[in-house]
């Protein structure tokens, strides 16, 4: 049970090691989307993403606890930095297996970490025999990268933030955060549920992985009908863990197409001239395509992070 107090306990602990992160707005955003609209801006975070806040969180309580002396994960890229730079912090080894088909920067950023990286290919039966056999050899011990209490708790953070920021005399309308495995848009469902109780949450994914939309429909774990999208980072399903918060506490969840997704990412670059990557675009691709849904209304919007390869920018 994650409590107001668990995401307090979290912010307290990771807080030496993270940003507070700006909320930025934009005047011409603003007029295309036709509702106020805040950014947290988790593209300016340590590792470039909101990653770092679960990382650190789960990483720093398994080094108090004694629980290991390894960690290891498996991730397509913001997970697997956000959990080498924590176990930098804490000084015990890191073994990270990512899919041979993740972006070349975030590997190097990993390795820049000091952690170590086992390639597999890009299926999630792949990743998770991955980390078995680290396991088995290493001993180390396991940070998913969001069917865990701590790692939602400390993506929690990143909402709480925004609230206790921008969200006080007047509470948010809606908070958007875009959803892979879903550690995030837990975190966020939650803070928001404790601290802004009137604002909804809304799920922005791709159409090129929609698996939460069916899984939040069925009631149970589904898959997605096919994976094939540029928000590298959503590509994951939802866990039972997830996908119970996710179901108590968000109210809708919109799929938008990749030329929507490239299109937001683009007026984000080019408008608030700050670095975003596809993945992060994806919940103001769904305000832009869903006007009717949010005109006039205050919306707080997660961009979870900035590491793009600029070699293969899509546009």
């Amino acid at each position: 049970m994650i409590t107001l107090e668990t995401i307090q306990e979290a912010h307290d602990r990771i807080r030496p090691f993270i940003h507070r992160t700006a909320v930025l707005t934009n005047q011409t955003i603003n007029e295309r989307a036709g509702a106020e609209l805040f950014f947290k801006c988790e593209n300016f975070q340590k590792i470039g993403a909101f990653k770092a806040r679960g990382g650190l969180n789960a990483v720093l309580q398994v080094a108090q606890n004694k629980e290991g002396s390894a960690i290891t994960t498996h991730s397509s890229g913001n997970h697997a930095q956000a959990v080498a730079f924590a176990a930098r912090q804490v000084g015990v080894p890191a073994y990270i297996v990512m899919p041979r088909t993740a972006p070349q920067v975030k590997k190097e950023a990993v390795l820049g970490y000091g952690a170590n990286v086992i390639e597999c290919e890009p299926t999630l039966d792949a990743r998770e025999a991955g980390v078995r056999e680290v396991m088995a050899r290493t001993g180390a011990v396991l940070v998913h990268p969001f069917d865990d209490d701590r790692v939602i708790a400390g993506q929690a953070t990143a909402a709480k933030e925004l609230i206790e920021d921008i969200g006080g005399d007047q509470p948010f309308d809606v908070i958007l955060a875009p959803v892979g495995g879903g550690g995030l848009l837990s975190g966020t469902a939650l803070s928001t549920h404790y601290l802004s109780p009137s604002t909804r949450v809304i799920a922005g994914e791709p159409e090129g992985a929609a698996d939460a939309i069916l899984s939040f429909k069925s009631g149970q774990v589904e898959r997605a009908p096919y994976i094939n999208t540029i928000a590298d980072g959503l590509m994951t399903s939802l866990s039972e863990r997830t996908l119970a918060i996710i179901r108590a506490h968000v109210t809708d969840i919109l799929t938008v197409s990749d030329p929507e997704i490239v299109a937001a990412m683009r007026l984000i670059w080019e408008r608030m001239k700050i670095i975003i990557e596809p993945s992060c675009a994806v919940p103001l691709a769904a305000v832009l395509k869903h006007k009717d849904k949010f005109a006039g209304q205050k919306i707080g919007i997660i961009l979870t992070g900035g590491n793009v390869d600029l070699g293969k920018l899509p546009f």
